[in-house]
């Protein structure tokens, strides 16, 4: 039975233990003077029946999924010869790789040797037994769950209370993978990155002016060291980033303030959905919009006024990435005010205070933690922002602040660093680890700074 199958089935057994106990309940209660001799609601004893016998077999899925390969993959390699197990690691990969996809019908027999043929059938065969056993002990675990459940069904047992602890300790669990993510996502990045310092100076790499991380494959050729000074693409980053924010806050918090103060409620209807489509846009459809048309016309506009413009500038990416961040912070403005209690404006209105008043003195202030997530996540969208930027920017990494050249950011050379065939022993690749770590930290400053300052200013109004 295949993993679907056996899942399929993990839930269709548990809304049948759900039933089981529902009806179990019922007939407990009808022997003790009705359902309000129960403790908990018939539906909690269905619950908790559920979840005893669901959620145990789901664990254990889910261990044998996690733990199945690397279990097949000790048990085919200890049945080869003794010859095949001393090879070296990355041709026992291969050599295993192969009895894989023949065993899966990738490949054919004429590529494979009597000892692979053999152990992929061992393999066939670990693999239906194993299907078997997990099926089996899924359904036994299921039964005995619901089984032990049903018995413990009775007018004084706390079914609620058992629920809601094994609801807390499920959200627990939640929380705590989300936060070994986010460590193991750091570690990583973290590991790669002290490699590239022990190569290249962290004084380099921070204070560094020039970016031009093409290794030479002999000492003697040109730039031989080459150059990872993270200044001018942090300059790129945050001057493209600026622009977009310069469009894209002054008009979403406008238009979030008309939405929910001013509009009607059937031009709210109609025009907020029209403004959100534009977050569903792919940003590579922002990116031919800025190289096709917006970079053009700013070229041309410049040669106008006699301005020496690039075609490539990061006022172009800086100006579509704007147009692409104004629903983020439209839609997360307005709803945070229209979430202010009507009570803060009516009582501003019934002092005397004008429309404009209230916006600014009551509404905007008890709004304000909102308003800045807002355009934190705004900013965060920005500078993690790739392709608008190859596509209208460039991948010149120049140390400039001029809006019309070209400039590259921090995303953009990630991404140009690990594309391709890369070893990972060489300071060009391991350069793109140190600047996530960079970027990780730059976003984190950001948090930081709008954290201090949501409280500063609360701090005003409570």
């Amino acid at each position: 039975m295949q993993t679907s199958t056996i899942f399929l089935a993990l839930i269709i057994l548990t809304v049948i233990s759900f039933a089981l106990g529902y009806k179990r309940s019922h007939a407990v209660a009808a022997g003790h003077g009705g359902i309000k001799s129960l403790h908990s609601l018939p539906r909690h004893y269905g619950y908790m029946t559920a979840l005893w016998a669901g959620l145990p077999a789901l664990l254990i899925l889910l261990l044998w999924m996690g733990f199945e390969q690397r279990v097949l993959h000790s048990l085919v390699l200890a049945s080869l010869p003794e010859s095949v197990q001393s090879m070296q690691e990355s041709q026992l990969g291969l050599y295993y790789n192969q009895i894989v996809s023949f065993a899966t019908g990738n490949i054919d027999s004429s590529q494979l040797n009597a000892d692979q043929i053999g152990a992929a059938s061992y393999f066939n065969s670990l693999l239906a037994s194993g299907r078997i056993i997990k099926s089996a002990l899924v359904f036994v675990i299921i039964v005995f769950g619901a089984g032990l459940a049903m018995q413990r069904i009775r007018p004084s047992f706390r079914a609620r209370n058992n629920v809601e602890n094994i609801f807390k300790w499920v959200l627990f669990a939640c929380s705590f993978i989300a936060v070994l993510t986010t460590a193991g996502i750091v570690l990583s990045v973290l590991f790669e990155a002290v490699r590239f310092f022990q190569v290249i100076p962290l004084t380099d790499f921070l204070f560094g002016l020039e970016w031009s991380p093409q290794m030479a494959i002999r000492a003697d050729q040109v730039a031989a060291s080459g150059s990872f000074g993270f200044v001018p693409l942090f300059v790129g980053t945050m001057l493209i980033t600026l622009v977009a924010m310069l469009i894209a806050v002054p008009v979403g918090l406008m238009s979030a303030i008309y939405m929910s103060e001013y509009a009607t409620k059937r031009f709210r209807t109609i025009s907020k959905p029209m403004l959100e489509i534009l977050a569903g846009v792919p940003t590579v459809v922002y990116g031919f919009f800025a190289a096709l048309t917006v970079a053009p016309f700013i070229r041309n506009l410049g040669e106008s006024f006699g301005l020496n413009v690039s075609s490539e500038s990061a006022l172009a990416a800086g100006l579509v990435m704007g147009i692409m961040i104004i629903p983020f912070v439209m839609s997360l403005s307005d709803d945070i005010i229209t979430a202010v209690p009507d009570a803060m404006r009516e009582a501003s209105l019934g002092l005397g205070a004008t429309m404009n008043e209230t916006i600014r003195k009551v509404v905007l202030p008890a709004a304000l933690p909102g308003i800045i997530g807002g355009i934190l996540l705004a900013v965060s969208r920005a500078i993690g922002e790739t392709m608008i930027v190859v596509m209208a920017a460039g991948l010149s990494a120049k140390l400039t602040i001029n809006p019309l050249e070209a400039v590259t950011t921090v995303t953009v050379q990630i991404v140009t660093l690990l594309v391709g065939d890369q070893e990972f022993d060489s300071p060009k690749t391991l350069a793109a680890f140190a600047l996530g770590l960079s970027l990780f930290f730059v976003t984190l400053l950001l948090n930081v700074i709008a954290l201090y300052v949501v409280r500063k200013y609360r701090e005003q109004y409570e």
